[in-house]
C-alpha cells in the first residue's frame, strides 16, 4: 500500500477492488495539492471512464496542468469507478473521492466533465451519485459544486443538459481559465449568481438561463502563444496511450462530411517546429516516457512534419525513443514516412478508407482514390511490413451493396499485394456502424436501425472468403444508442437517469453494455429512440443544437450535403480558394482570413 495511504479508512475499500491503482493517486507529476490563498477555486477533473482511459486523454493533462499554473484555482481529478469500486463506496457509505487529497467530489467549487462519448453518459450520474452531488442542476444547493462540462459532446447538449450547471463551448484552453476567474470573484456568492456570470461569457451555455442568441464556440487561435503544457501526469498503472503526448495543429481541412471533429474544430492552427520540439523536449525530461505521440486530426499534414523529424532523429536515437504517428494518411508519402520510424516498424499499419468504392468515398469527401489505396498498400508491403489495418464504415448514406462489395475487393487487393512483395499479407479489417452527428453536413440523415446494421456487418463478414482476411464490427446495439444521444434533445435526459436507476453503467463496453435495459426504459417511458437516430430531418426542421454555434453555418452545411448526393468533391482549402465554411472574416487566423475579401 503506497505510504500515502497508511493509516487511510479507505485502505480496506481498496483492499476488496481488483485494481486499486486506479484509485490511489500519488503519481509522479500529480500535485501538490494547493493550501494558500484560502480563496482558491478547486476544480476536480472528472473522466467518465476508468484510469486507464481517462489518463490517456491529453485534454485533461493540458488543463491539469494549465489549472495548477493559475494563482487564483487549483486542479484535481477523479475517474469513473469500476462495479467492483462501485460497490465498495456504496457499502461502506464512502463518497466518490479526488486521487490528490482525496477529499469528496462535493466539496470542490466546480467538477469538470469532458463529453468524448455519448454513450458514457451514465457514468456521469454515477459519479455524482456517488459523490453525493445531485443530479439535476435544479436540484442543486448554495454548498454544491458547479458541475462544468466541455468536449465534442457539449456542441450537442441537449441529453445531458438537466445535469450540467454550464457547458464549455470551444477550446478549454481559453474557457476554462475565464471560467474559474468567474467562480474566485464570486467565490461566497449565491449559486444563481454564478450560474448568470458565467452565461455572459462568450461560449458559455448555461442550460438554466436559455441564450437569447447562439453561444459560439471560442478557440484558441494562435497554439504558440496560448498554454501548453511541460509536465504531464505519470500513470501508477498501463494506461491505453502510455506516452508522451503533444499536439502539433488544431483543425482540419479536409472537409470529410460524416466526421464532426474535422467540421467543428476549425480553422487550422498549426504549431511552429521551434515550440513543439522545445516542449517535447521538456516532457521527455520531465516523465522519463520512452514513446512520442504527435498527435492531430491528420498529423501527416502537419507542414513541418519532415522538419521535426529530422530535428527528433539525434534526440530519439541517443535515448532509445521512438516516435509514433496516430494518424496516417492513405497514400504512398505517409508510408515512407511512417518507414522511418522504428516504433511504427515493430507492428502494422493503420489506414481508414472508410467506404469501398470510389463513388461513396467522394459522397463523404473522404479525398483518397482508388489509386491512393493502392499506392499505399504497395508502398507498406514493399517496406517490409506483414499486416495491415484497414477502417470501414457501414451505413453511410446513398451505401449500396456494391459499396460493401468494394470492401472485400479493398482486403482482397490487399493480400494479393502482399504476395507479389513475398509478404504475409495479413488483413485485419473493421467495420463501425455510421453516426450522423450534429454540425455536419449529413446531420439531417437517417441512420440505419440495429438490424439494418448488423444485418450488413454480417453480409461482409461471410463474404469473405479469404483466410488471410479477418473483419470485425461493431455491436450495432451500441452504434444505434450512440445515435440516439448523438441527435438527441432533453426529453432524453429522463431516459439516461431511468437507465442509470436501473444499473446502467460503462455502455460503451461491451461486458457491460444491455440494450436490453436500455429498451425497457425507452419502452416504459413512452420514447421512441428511432425518432432520433432513424428519422431523416427536413432540411428546414428547427434542430436541438441549433443554440449552438460551432463556427461552420448551416448554409454552407446544406451546401456540402447537396454536393454529397451529387457524389460531388470539395477540395482541401489547404491547396485550393476559401470553401466560405464560415470561419472566414471571424477570426484572425490566417489560413481563414486570406480569402475574406
Amino acid at each position: 500500500m503506497p505510504k500515502h495511504l497508511q493509516g487511510d479508512p479507505r485502505r480496506s475499500i481498496l483492499a476488496g477492488v481488483k485494481r486499486p491503482s486506479r484509485y490511489i493517486g500519488g503519481e509522479w507529476g500529480s500535485g501538490p495539492v494547493k493550501d494558500v490563498p484560502a480563496d482558491l477555486v478547486r476544480i476536480c477533473y472528472a473522466f467518465p471512464d476508468v484510469y486507464e482511459v481517462g489518463m490517456s486523454y491529453l485534454g485533461y493533462q493540458i488543463l491539469y496542468q494549465l489549472t495548477k499554473e493559475l494563482p487564483y484555482a487549483d486542479a484535481e481529478r477523479v475517474y469513473a469507478p469500476w462495479g467492483d469500486m462501485e460497490a465498495q463506496l456504496r457499502a461502506s457509505g464512502t463518497p466518490l473521492w479526488a486521487l490528490e487529497s482525496r477529499r469528496p467530489i462535493s466539496e470542490f467549487d466546480a467538477i469538470g466533465f469532458t463529453l468524448q462519448y455519448e454513450l458514457s453518459y451514465t457514468n456521469i450520474l454515477n459519479m455524482l451519485d456517488l459523490g453525493g452531488v445531485p443530479l439535476r442542476s435544479k436540484d442543486r444547493g448554495e454548498n454544491d459544486p458547479i458541475v462544468l462540462a466541455g468536449g465534442p459532446g457539449a456542441l450537442s447538449p441537449e441529453p445531458v443538459a438537466p445535469f450540467i450547471d454550464a457547458f464549455m463551448i470551444g477550446d478549454g484552453e481559453v474557457l476554462v481559465p475565464e471560467a474559474l476567474a468567474v467562480l474566485h470573484g464570486l467565490k461566497g456568492r449565491p449559486r444563481a449568481e454564478k450560474l448568470d456570470a458565467l452565461s455572459k461569457l462568450e461560449g458559455v451555455y448555461v442550460p438554466l438561463l436559455p441564450p437569447e442568441k447562439p453561444v459560439r464556440r471560442r478557440i484558441v487561435e494562435d497554439p504558440d502563444q496560448a498554454f501548453y503544457h511541460s509536465k504531464m501526469i505519470v500513470p501508477n498503472t498501463g494506461i491505453v496511450h502510455d506516452r508522451v503526448a503533444v499536439q502539433v495543429f488544431k483543425g482540419c481541412t479536409r472537409g470529410c462530411r460524416f466526421c464532426q471533429a474535422g467540421m467543428i474544430d476549425r480553422p487550422l492552427r498549426e504549431r511552429s517546429a521551434d515550440s513543439v520540439v522545445e516542449q517535447v523536449k521538456e516532457l521527455l525530461r520531465y516523465t522519463g516516457w520512452e514513446e512520442v505521440g504527435l498527435l492531430s486530426l491528420a498529423t501527416c499534414d502537419w507542414t513541418y512534419l519532415r522538419e521535426v523529424l529530422r530535428r527528433f532523429e539525434p534526440i530519439l536515437r541517443e535515448n532509445q525513443i521512438k516516435l509514433s504517428l496516430p494518424s496516417l494518411r492513405v497514400d504512398a508519402f505517409s508510408v515512407d514516412m511512417a518507414a522511418e520510424l522504428e516504433a511504427i516498424r515493430k507492428g502494422g499499419l493503420t489506414f481508414a478508407p472508410e467506404a469501398g468504392t470510389q463513388r461513396l468515398r467522394n459522397v463523404i469527401n473522404k479525398g483518397v482514390t482508388d489509386e491512393d489505396i493502392d499506392a499505399a498498400l504497395e508502398s507498406t508491403f514493399a517496406a517490409g511490413w506483414d499486416r495491415v489495418k484497414l477502417y470501414f464504415m457501414m451505413g453511410l448514406p446513398t451505401e449500396t451493396e456494391e459499396d460493401l462489395e468494394g470492401i472485400l475487393e479493398i482486403c482482397n487487393k490487399a493480400v494479393s499485394i502482399a504476395r507479389k512483395h513475398k509478404r504475409r499479407g495479413d488483413v485485419n479489417a473493421s467495420l463501425a456502424g455510421f453516426v450522423p452527428k450534429a454540425h455536419t453536413p449529413f446531420q439531417w440523415e437517417a441512420q440505419l436501425d440495429r438490424l439494418a446494421l448488423r444485418e450488413r456487418g454480417r453480409w461482409v463478414k461471410n463474404k469473405i472468403n479469404n483466410r488471410k482476411v479477418s473483419l470485425s464490427y461493431h455491436e450495432p446495439e451500441q452504434t444505434f444508442l450512440e445515435g440516439v444521444f448523438a441527435r438527441g434533445d432533453a426529453r432524453l435526459a429522463v431516459a439516461i437517469e431511468e437507465a442509470w436507476r436501473r444499473g446502467a453503467r460503462f455502455d460503451g463496453w461491451t461486458e457491460t453494455f444491455d440494450f436490453n435495459r436500455w429498451a425497457a426504459v425507452f419502452d416504459d417511458l413512452d420514447i421512441d429512440p428511432n425518432h432520433y437516430a432513424c428519422r431523416e430531418r427536413k432540411l428546414d426542421e428547427k434542430l436541438p443544437w441549433d443554440h449552438i454555434d460551432a463556427g461552420v453555418s448551416k448554409d454552407y452545411l446544406l451546401l456540402e450535403r447537396a454536393r454529397a448526393i451529387q457524389t460531388l468533391i470539395t477540395p482541401d482549402c489547404r491547396d485550393a480558394d476559401c470553401n466560405l465554411c464560415g470561419w472566414q472574416g471571424r477570426t484572425s487566423v490566417q489560413r481563414c482570413s486570406r480569402y475574406a475579401n
